[in-house]
């Protein structure tokens, strides 16, 4: 196994284990000020949450790129709290409870972090209880479940824990798993992109053009933050880092080889930028696939559709398990850390 694959899950495990719920993403936005900061390399945070990177280009008077990689991850917000510490939540980006199952949950409360049990009801009973339907042919959904602390609405108001809280998996639950050279865990969705934004961030040298790494903030629920730095920055392009489901309607295979999008629920990215980043994998001999997706959004793809962008990609790992608890080949992220360094190159020998 190669010690970059140790690395690189290190620094996925480290990212994974900051929880980073949309809209309450402190946790891991203090960890990345420091390493990008570490790195020696430009860094702040904007009024929408990203946290941005600017690594100088060759070409100052050239138009700049930005590569995103979204800090946020899914779960839940609360919506209302019972009796008998009983906590009701709802969705939080592509969430559902069946995913997560019966076990601990953390609401990360104004001030402190109360631990409870995702619940759906006891087992052993009959068609007189509610849970029976469970065990039939209904879909388990958020009203079905609940969180329960054992705390007193008192205890929980201490905590700060209110309707709008957020709630995501217990951070021992999430601990990386190794399978050879395969990374399973919750929040690979976006953990394992911005871990290719911070070895870009040391790797990255001097780049034909100004070049953005933006941590975006709020993907999950709309690409607020990406929408907000396009807005406000002008580009040349934007490529987005993101997860590829795998499927057996996507004729993409698990390994290695790094997926490009050439549509998903957005729009089309484009064609010409999509080429630029095939001949860099040519070029670095990294194999690469491509893909039309459903059910899915990048913020490059939703910039693109908002016209904050006129040319947009996204290149991603396949991934098993979107939104759970998800497993992708450690090479297919380091590959696309490869292909991103060789198209800087690729930019510096075509301007």
């Amino acid at each position: 196994m190669s010690n970059n694959y140790d690395q690189l899950f290190k620094t996925i495990e480290e990212l994974v284990m900051h929880h980073s719920p949309s809209g309450a993403e402190g946790e891991i936005d203090q960890l990345l000020l420091h390493r990008f900061q570490a790195l020696g390399v430009e860094t702040w945070q904007d009024r929408a949450g990203n946290v941005i990177a600017k690594i100088p280009g060759k070409d100052a008077g050239a138009s700049p790129i930005a590569i995103t990689a979204h800090k946020d991850e899914i779960g839940g917000i609360v919506k209302r709290i019972g009796e008998a510490g009983r906590v009701e939540v709802r969705r939080l980006g592509g969430s559902f409870p069946w995913v997560y199952g019966e076990g601990v949950v953390d609401l990360l409360g104004d001030n402190y972090t109360i631990s409870g049990i995702l619940s759906f009801g006891s087992r052993h009973v009959s068609h007189e209880s509610p849970q029976k339907a469970l065990q039939d042919d209904a879909p388990l959904r958020w009203q079905d479940a609940w969180i329960e602390t054992k705390c007193s609405a008192t205890e929980l108001a201490e905590a700060g824990v209110r309707p709008g809280t957020r709630m995501v998996v217990g951070k021992h639950r999430k601990i990386p798993v190794r399978l050879k050279d395969y990374i399973a865990s919750y929040t690979l969705d976006n953990k394992a992109s911005v871990a290719i934004l911070l070895t870009l961030a040391e790797r990255l040298k001097t780049p034909a053009v100004d070049t953005y790494l933006v941590a975006s903030a709020k993907e999950e629920v709309g690409a607020i933050g990406a929408l907000y730095f396009t807005q406000n920055q002008s580009l040349d392009a934007l490529i987005a880092l993101e997860i590829c489901p795998l499927s057996a309607e996507y004729p993409i295979e698990d390994g290695p080889a790094p997926v490009l999008l050439s549509q998903d629920n957005y729009g089309v990215y484009d064609e010409g930028l999509n080429r630029e980043l095939q001949q860099a994998a040519e070029s670095c001999e990294v194999p690469i696939q491509l893909a039309v997706i459903d059910g899915f959004g990048s913020d490059a793809s939703i910039a693109m559709k908002f016209g904050h962008v006129a040319r947009a990609a996204c290149l991603s790992f396949p991934t098993q398990n979107t939104h759970g608890f998800e497993i992708a080949h450690l090479g297919a992220i380091a590959n696309c850390i490869d292909i991103i360094e060789t198209y800087s190159s690729f930019l510096i020998l075509n301007s």
